[in-house]
């Protein structure tokens, strides 16, 4: 968000991004947009969805906007119903298949719940952008939106390479989330000869803990918690190895395309990754990453082994994530961005009474 947020912002647009402030949120860094945060006092299940909804509805009720830009289904019917109460414009940021994330698909009442929820609500949104191409063909098989599609690249960086003397790490980054194959993942390090930091929080952060328990490998997992953006581009570059692996149950996951998985190209870090269809499109073009068919404990601890094994292919890998980055970056991605705005803003600009100054990503 902060990419497409200052992007917006040097196309002379007004930004606000909006968010939620939780009891762990760490305090907002500077940026040259405008931010905000709505504290909610439930944080998690349907009583948080509920009251974040509702705050979200009415601070947009009241605020100078010509464009609504909603990110995702869990912020989509506030933004929905205030852009037909003010007659604002309102996009779609489809950040993945929603209701296709295994802790709802698995769910059968929370499923048909958000699935509700997009039914009622994607047709409604002519106008969006995803991150990548089956999410955008899926979109427009279910409800005949023709979405841009919009990856979400990093910044180009140019990082030195870390000390050869450092202790090398293995490195996962993201949200700690169902369907991220950490209950193959935990047990694989048993039978990897290294360290496997992870980076971030999530919905199963206390089963990670637990996993990592019960399976005797508190000396081999370290759990970092959440860090800063910034810092956090500090520490990528200096892992031996990083991770992007995903369940099969669900469409998201089988069809995602990952921050991380950039990330780690931009930082020079060889990965090891689901051989799943979007990630294998990037793989066979660049060959930045030893893919796996299956991420189960055996197939994981193989991969690691073989990387921290086999000098002569990490290093092939780390010199194709070094050429790939020169493609693979934000510099280039944003122009797909700043085109879909243009046209959205000359589509304004046609209309009466309506003047494009207030934009909200």
């Amino acid at each position: 968000m902060q990419r497409i947020c200052t992007t917006l912002l040097n196309q002379q647009f007004d930004v606000v991004l909006l968010g939620r402030r939780s009891a762990n949120s760490k305090p907002l860094q500077e940026q040259p947009f405008l931010q905000k945060r709505l504290y909610c006092f439930f944080e998690k299940g349907f009583l948080f969805y509920a009251e974040y909804d509702l705050r979200l509805f009415f601070w947009l009720l009241f605020r100078k906007v010509d464009i609504i830009c909603t990110i995702d289904l869990d912020t989509i019917l506030p933004c929905y119903f205030v852009s037909i109460l003010r007659k604002k414009k309102r996009v779609y940021d489809a950040h993945e298949l929603f209701t296709e994330q295994k802790e709802i698909v698995t769910r059968s009442t929370v499923h048909k719940f958000w699935l509700a929820i997009e039914k009622f609500t994607v047709p409604k949104f002519k106008y969006g952008y995803t991150v990548n191409q089956f999410i955008a063909d899926e979109l427009k098989r279910r409800y005949n939106v023709d979405y841009a599609v919009i990856r979400n690249l990093p910044v180009r960086q140019f990082h030195s390479l870390p000390d050869e003397k450092q202790v090398r790490f293995i490195i996962y980054q993201g949200a700690v989330n169902e369907g991220r194959s950490f209950e193959t993942l935990i047990p694989a390090m048993q039978h990897v000869p290294a360290t496997l930091k992870i980076y971030g929080k999530g919905n199963f952060f206390k089963q990670v803990q637990q996993l990592i328990h019960k399976y005797h490998v508190e000396e081999k997992v370290e759990l970092m918690g959440y860090v800063m953006p910034n810092e956090l581009k500090q520490i990528t570059p200096s892992a031996y190895i990083a991770i992007t692996l995903f369940e099969q149950t669900g469409l998201n996951q089988y069809y995602s395309l990952s921050n991380r998985f950039f990330d780690y190209i931009m930082a020079g870090v060889p990965q090891v990754c689901v051989n799943y269809p979007e990630y294998k499109t990037v793989n066979d073009k660049y060959n930045i990453a030893l893919m796996i068919d299956n991420p189960k404990e055996k197939t994981i601890a193989a991969a690691l082994n073989k990387l921290l094994q086999d000098a002569a292919l990490h290093e092939q890998l780390r010199k194709n994530c070094v050429i790939a980055r020169e493609e693979l970056n934000w510099e280039h991605e944003e122009k797909k961005l700043v085109e879909f705005y243009e046209q959205f803003t000359a589509m304004l600009s046609k209309e009466p009474n309506v003047k494009v100054s207030d934009t909200i990503p």
